[in-house]
């Protein structure tokens, strides 16, 4: 309904904007002042006093006396208070709002028939998943969590770098040494067991006698070069690393949960020669160069050239990424890349270069984020390989375990078995890790601190969801017929339950405004806000104990209120416990 009030308030403002003759660009929608009992508020008399030459508090009279009130649904009443026109909810506003939310899919927008391809993680298959990259997963995760919800036709792809020196490195490696030659394998997976391979090469080829150095380096090149020539057992020889180490890796990432419909590979756009085709396109470029033995795009406004080719005919992995954004746009309406703050000098370039081959840019979006920290001796590292995405999952669930467990009284302890304590853990612990992650704008760096991320006082994933399992605990032993939001709404007219049904009511805005602007932390942001509200509502207004037709709405209100809350923490990828 706050979609609906909000386009009405729209309409209404751009109405009386217009019998005022005064411009409508911009009506200055934004939340209302925290003492003004109104959904929505206009700011626009700020900017019109100037040119209607009268103070904002008279211009802001003047649009209020112009809208009807007793023509629009959702508003009972326009006000004023200094320079805003505030817009008050209607009765209708919160039955309806009742009502919407009683459905489980409470907050899924209608269908746009717009497809969108979401882009992230895409580390380099050489090895684990390491905790300064986690933010990838967890925010590509949940942006395109966020653009479902907000009805569009999501896949969510990784880019597999199967064409690189690393690569190379990786594959030769694999042939060259053997099982004895390397250290035990830090976990039982296929990634911990073939990052070995990849250690033991780059140490070689740091230290071994420069002879046997410069023989591993041509057996290098001539899989960089099998594969620039499109040869087919070169293909395979680098699937066999790549597909095992990926292998690996996706169970990892399955655990945070970051799911993927397909893993895309560079080699993919070197087989089907539009990486050749796209050379030739980028040579005939007026800011085409050859300099220092390799082709280069002079890009304007960019200190740095885009090398595109090397003397010896190999592309680069920027070049195959330019392959790899024009099949996107040829194949999906539009296009999300979650990306590393260390590579948007390399975003942008290759922005640039798509926008010189005659692609349509505004197709493509890009999100970057900052590095995740952990604090000071906040939890061990093994030698050499710094801490693993595992690692921060396994002891999250350990601390979630040991919270829970302290936690348990008499009572619980005879209704929870230990595969519920353990399935709270994991739902508990990982939601925890993921929670405090995307709750974070992504441009800020972090440093995740266990205490504040397992909190179940604070403002946390804990927090959260122990309201889901509060409003499940409070129907637990509900008829269903108890249920019907129709039943009672007029007698929830305590301050705490409007205040509930506002926030309930903002949801599907909620979802709205943060796929339109790719920013899921507004979504944590609002898992936090239905928190409190809920519980300010559960201390000062009984439900189960209230007379019957005051109890018939308050289970009303708590169903709708789960809903909200189950599908708010499931659109940034965190599960809603039943029970805590």
């Amino acid at each position: 309904m706050f979609v609906a009030l909000r386009a009405e308030v729209e309409d209404a403002l751009e109405t009386a904007l217009t019998e005022l003759d005064l411009p409508t660009d911009d009506l200055g929608i934004e939340e209302p002042p925290e003492d003004v009992d109104a959904v929505l508020a206009s700011s626009a008399a700020f900017r019109l006093a100037g040119a209607v030459g009268a103070p904002p508090p008279k211009v802001a009279a003047d649009i209020a006396d112009a809208i009807d009130a007793n023509s629009l649904t959702y508003v009972s009443e326009v006000t004023t208070q200094g320079p805003y026109v505030n817009f008050l909810p209607s009765e209708a506003y919160f039955a309806e709002t009742l009502e919407a939310a009683a459905d489980e899919e409470y907050g899924r927008l209608p269908d746009r028939d717009t497809s969108v391809v979401v882009e992230h993680t895409s580390a380099n298959p050489t090895g684990p998943v390491h905790v300064g990259r986690a933010r990838n997963p967890i925010i590509g995760d949940a942006i395109a969590r966020v653009l479902d919800y907000a009805g569009y036709d999501v896949e969510r792809h990784y880019y597999v770098n199967d064409a690189g020196r690393q690569i190379a490195v990786f594959t030769w490696a694999y042939e060259t040494f053997e099982e004895s030659d390397l250290p035990e394998p830090e976990r039982d997976s296929p990634e911990y067991e073939m990052v070995r391979y990849y250690r033991k090469g780059n140490a070689f080829l740091e230290d071994a006698d420069p002879d046997r150095v410069e023989e591993a380096e041509a057996e290098i090149q001539a899989i960089l070069q099998g594969l620039e020539a499109g040869d087919e057992a070169t293909f395979e020889r680098v699937a066999e690393v790549v597909d095992t180490v990926l292998g690996g890796m996706r169970r990892t990432l399955a655990r945070l949960p970051a799911e993927f419909d397909e893993f895309v590979k560079e080699t993919r756009f070197m087989r089907d020669d539009s990486t050749d085709e796209l050379v030739d396109r980028l040579q005939e470029l007026d800011c085409a160069i050859y300099e220092d033995d390799a082709w280069q795009l002079d890009l304007p406004d960019f200190e740095k050239n885009l090398v595109f080719l090397r003397s010896d005919d190999t592309s680069l992995y920027t070049t195959r990424d330019l392959a790899h954004h024009e099949w996107k746009f040829d194949t999906y309406d539009r296009a999300v890349t979650v990306l590393g703050e260390d590579h948007k000098l390399q975003a942008d370039q290759l922005s640039a270069a798509l926008e010189l081959l005659g692609n349509d840019t505004e197709q493509l979006r890009q999100v970057f984020y900052s590095w995740v920290n952990l604090p000071e001796g906040g939890m061990s590292t093994r030698e050499g390989t710094g801490i693993d995405l595992d690692d921060l999952l396994d002891e999250a669930i350990a601390r979630a375990r040991d919270e829970v467990q302290s936690r348990l009284d008499d009572r619980s302890r005879g209704e929870l078995d230990e595969d519920d304590i353990e399935r709270i853990a994991h739902q508990v612990g990982i939601g925890a890790v993921r929670y405090d992650i995307v709750s974070k704008q992504p441009t800020k760096g972090i440093t995740f601190e266990w205490d504040r991320a397992l909190d179940f006082e604070a403002q946390s994933a804990p927090y959260v969801q122990y309201v889901h399992a509060r409003c499940c605990g409070i129907l637990d032993d509900v008829d269903d017929d108890e249920l019907a939001p129709s039943r009672g709404f007029e007698h929830l007219d305590e301050p705490e339950e409007r205040d509930l049904l506002r926030v309930v009511a903002r949801f599907p805005a909620v979802i709205d405004e943060a796929a339109e602007d790719l920013q899921p932390h507004t979504v944590a942001t609002y898992t936090r806000d239905l928190a409190e509200t809920f519980n300010a509502f559960y201390r000062e207004c009984p439900v189960l104990d209230a007379d019957p037709e005051t109890r018939a709405a308050r289970l009303a209100l708590v169903a709708a209120t789960r809903h909200a809350v189950a599908n708010s923490l499931d659109a940034i990828g965190v599960e809603a416990p039943t029970s805590m």
